[in-house]
This record gives structure tokens, C-alpha cells and sequence, in this order.
């Protein structure tokens, strides 16, 4: 039987329904996919051995949850999946204000409705993906928007004194009866309204302008907070904390491949972008490596942390640069350039809390390091390290490349040139063919000129090449040409 054909508390009686609460809910549910060695929060990656095991363990003991980490590591993703563990429909009934359970009603209006009404009284079914409850902590949050206050409008609507407890009006945690509750950014919360959270988390009570009802809510609290938070804006008081039964330490991705699986999947590309722009591993990697250059980057404050969501804006950023130059150059297909990753700096800017020392450099500059820093480590994976010192007339893998510089007057390479013209400025190049065949021979032609501009911007890394930037793109030169202009 169809359980949303059940209309009325009678035939909910008859059917045999057991009535739960969410934190068994949960559990059950939890119990059954991990018996039968289910996934349980999909599309959340890099936790699978340290955070989703935490949280599995807070389900089962029944716990409140304290999601705790920097911004951008999946806090929020990870509370709206535990959606995923409620049952697909749970009943209530019909009209009530905070989903009250038809076998075991806790406010006013459902337990006289029930007494008139009896087995005929009606019910509804709430789907799981509507048991979710989500409020941001800010400053200006009140008691009243939490909790409830008292309705002076029902009063005179209903000719009921302000001691019937009818008189209030319910505010968000008990319309969030038996769903989850998600307060994000908790020390935001002021000291005294984290307080009127206690008894809520413990006892179920909760009080409005004198009225001290009790009602057992039934909720699943999670919170989430930032390290920082606790020094620079507030903090979340003793006895709150202790009635939290599990605090969970999130963190970043620990690896290039995990970074690049997130950045993918949240990436939002249209089907023209994916179909106009073939993107090199190497560029994917490179990109990830920009974010992690950042959270090891002394310009930038590590306690407020780099979120993930700047690769994933970045990424969208990289795409775009290359879109639009294939759109200018009316070609239907092209590649990502290194030179493309000045597209993706609006994109680091917004997303850095820089220190004294970055504000001093400026947030574009900081961000021109990072990608130069990405290159430089990157390098030596690919091709022989390039050692700070070298014998004289000693020959070395870079040779060849830079004497072709030293005996030709270098090249500029125009950010919005067609492919065509792309190709053909580096094809110029002959050593750098030499190079891919001798220590990538099995790269894909689709990449080889990603990797071309690669060897040519990590020379400069390496002060073997001088790169200046010019009105509409990069000019690359022997170092020492300048130099030696100006003697003659």
C-alpha cells in the first residue's frame, strides 16, 4: 500500500506505522547503507578516511554536530545530505504550524484537533526534502526568529488573553519539528541567543515572554563554525558547546586528483564551453596547484583560509578566457594557453584574505605569484630539474633553447591570436619540439603546445628566459639580451 493514499489518523493506526524520532530516523537508516556497504554522502570527496567516518559514528551515537573548519570545505554540502538518510516521506498532522507527529502530538492545536476529531482527523505526508531548515547566524538574529514570540494580531483574531499559549506565534525551530536544523556560522550568534539554544538541545523546553511550554522538539542540530570566528568575531559559549555531542574537524583537499574530481563537478559549464574548449591535464593541474600554493603562501592569511570554491570559479574563469578568444577569432574549437591563466586572477582577488605584507604587494600581483609559483613547482615533474648554478660552457637539456633565443630576437605571443598564429610563433621554436620528444614522447598532440608554453614560462621561473608583458600579451627574450643591446 501506497503509504500518501492514508488520509486520516485512523487508517495510519490501522496500517501499523511505528512512529521514530529523527535522531533513530537517521541512525536506521545510516545502519541499513552502511550493512549494506552503500555510499552515504555522495558527491563529497577527500573525506571518505577522515570526516565522513566522524560523521557516521555522530549519527549513530544520536549526537547534535559541530561542523568545524575554514570556509569552503563542504561544512554546508555535508549537513544537506544527511537529507539523504530521513525516510522518503514521514506523516503529520493536517495544518499544523510544526509537523506534529498524528501518534504523538505536542502542540495545542494538534492534541485538541485530535480530540475532536479522532480517528477522522486528517493528515499529510512531508517528503524528506522538505525537512530541512537552514538559518545563517548574523548579529541582528533574534530570540523571536528562532524560538518564537507572542502574536498580538492572533489575539484579537481569536479573542484568546495572552496567557493561552495559542497566542504565540512559533518561530524557526519549532516549525523545524522532526527535521533537520543547520545553523551555520554559530559564533556569529549573539552570547545570549546561543543561551535560549540550551534547553531546546537538552530538554526540549522552550520559553516565549514568560509562557514555558513543554515540548519535546524533535530535531537534528548541526552547526557549523569557522576557527576563525572564535578569536575575530565571537565564540560559541561553554555550556552550548558541551551539549553538542560530536564536534567534527573539517579540511581541505589533500591532493591535486581530489581537488581537480571537486573542481569538475562543480564547475558550471555550459555544453558550447565544453564542446569549444579542450582543456589540458596539465592546465587542470596547474590551476589546483594555484590553490594550494595559496594556503602555503605568506602573503595570504592561512586562519581564514583558501575555499575550494575559488579553483571552481577560477576553472569556470579559464574556460571563459579561452571561449572568448575562439569566439573573436570566429573558430569553433581551441585550447587553453598558460598565457589564459591571467583570466583566472579576478578570480583568486576576491577570494584572499591577504596579510600586511600581500596588502603591501597587492592582491593582482599576489595572485601573479601564485601561478608562478604553480608553474616552478611543477616543472621538475615533467622535465630535469634546472640547477641555480652551472659550469661554464657546461651543456645542459636547455641548451639548444637558449641559444635560439640568444641567436634570434625572441617573440610575443598576443593574448587573443588564433590558434593558428599560436601555433606557428611557437612551432618557430624548434628545440622546444626536441625537448617534449626526448622527455614527454607520449603526449597528446591536442596538449603539446599547452606543454610548449609550459617550458617556456617555467624557463622564466628559472631566470633562463626574461618574460615582459606588452599592451596585448607576452613578449619572451634571452635574459641577457637587453643587456648587451645597451652595451652595444
Amino acid at each position: 500500500m501506497d503509504i500518501k493514499n492514508i488520509n486520516t489518523l485512523g487508517e495510519l493506526i490501522a496500517s501499523g506505522y511505528q512512529s521514530k524520532n529523527i535522531k533513530d530516523e537517521l541512525r536506521n537508516n545510516l545502519r541499513h547503507k552502511l550493512i549494506a556497504k552503500q555510499p552515504t554522502f555522495t558527491g563529497v570527496h577527500g573525506f571518505e578516511n577522515s570526516v565522513i567516518p566522524e560523521l557516521e559514528r555522530a549519527i549513530l551515537s544520536r549526537h547534535n554536530i559541530n561542523l568545524l573548519g575554514l570556509r569552503g570545505q563542504a561544512k554546508t554540502r555535508l549537513a544537506r545530505k544527511m537529507v539523504e538518510l530521513l525516510d522518503e516521506y514521514i506523516p503529520f498532522v493536517s495544518g499544523s504550524e510544526i509537523n506534529d507527529d498524528p501518534l504523538n502530538p505536542i502542540s495545542r492545536f494538534a492534541i485538541d484537533f485530535i480530540a475532536e476529531k479522532g480517528n477522522e482527523t486528517p493528515i499529510s505526508w512531508l517528503h524528506r526534502s522538505e525537512r530541512f531548515f537552514e538559518k545563517l547566524a548574523t548579529p541582528d538574529v533574534t530570540v523571536a526568529d528562532l524560538i518564537g514570540d507572542v502574536d498580538p494580531i492572533k489575539a484579537v483574531n481569536l479573542k484568546l488573553s495572552y496567557a493561552d499559549e495559542r497566542v504565540i506565534h512559533f518561530g524557526m525551530i519549532p516549525r523545524a519539528n522532526r527535521c533537520i536544523f543547520v545553523i551555520n556560522e554559530l559564533p556569529d550568534l549573539q552570547a545570549r541567543i546561543q543561551v535560549a539554544l540550551f534547553n531546546i538541545l537538552q530538554e526540549g523546553d522552550i520559553q516565549i515572554r514568560g509562557f514555558k511550554l513543554r515540548m519535546p522538539l524533535d530535531l537534528q542540530f548541526i552547526f557549523t563554525a569557522n576557527p576563525e570566528d572564535y578569536t575575530n568575531r565571537g565564540s560559541i559559549v561553554t555550556p552550548l558547546k558541551d551539549r553538542i555531542g560530536s564536534q567534527i574537524l573539517t579540511h581541505y583537499p589533500e591532493t591535486i586528483e581530489i581537488a581537480k574530481t571537486i573542481t569538475h563537478q562543480e564547475a558550471k559549464l555550459d555544453e558550447n564551453q565544453s564542446s569549444i574548449v579542450h582543456v589540458p591535464n596539465l592546465a587542470k593541474d596547474l590551476l589546483e596547484q594555484v590553490g594550494f600554493e595559496a594556503r602555503e603562501s605568506e602573503y595570504i592569511d592561512a586562519k581564514s583560509g583558501v575555499s575550494a570554491r575559488m579553483s571552481i570559479t577560477a576553472y569556470e574563469n579559464l574556460i571563459s578566457t579561452a571561449e572568448r578568444r575562439a569566439l573573436q577569432n570566429g573558430e569553433e574549437k581551441t585550447t587553453v594557453r598558460l598565457s589564459d591563466f591571467l583570466g583566472i586572477i579576478p578570480a583568486i582577488t576576491g577570494k584572499v584574505e591577504l596579510v600586511y605584507e600581500g596588502e603591501q604587494e597587492g592582491a593582482g600581483v599576489v595572485a601573479q605569484y601564485l601561478i608562478s609559483n604553480a608553474i616552478h613547482t611543477f616543472f621538475p615533474g615533467y622535465f630535469p630539474k634546472i640547477e641555480k648554478l652551472e659550469k661554464q660552457n657546461e651543456v645542459n637539456p636547455y641548451t639548444e633553447i637558449s641559444e635560439w633565443f640568444f641567436n634570434e630576437s625572441g617573440f610575443e605571443l598576443s593574448d587573443d591570436c588564433s590558434d593558428e598564429v599560436y601555433k606557428n610563433v611557437l612551432d618557430e621554436v624548434e628545440p622546444l619540439e626536441n625537448l617534449i620528444q626526448k622527455y614527454q614522447p607520449e603526449i597528446a598532440i591536442s596538449d603539446k603546445y599547452f606543454l610548449k608554453e609550459f617550458i617556456l614560462w617555467a624557463l622564466v621561473e628559472y631566470n633562463k628566459l626574461s618574460k615582459e608583458r606588452t599592451q596585448d600579451g607576452f613578449q619572451f627574450k634571452d635574459p641577457y639580451a637587453k643587456f648587451i643591446s645597451r652595451l652595444s
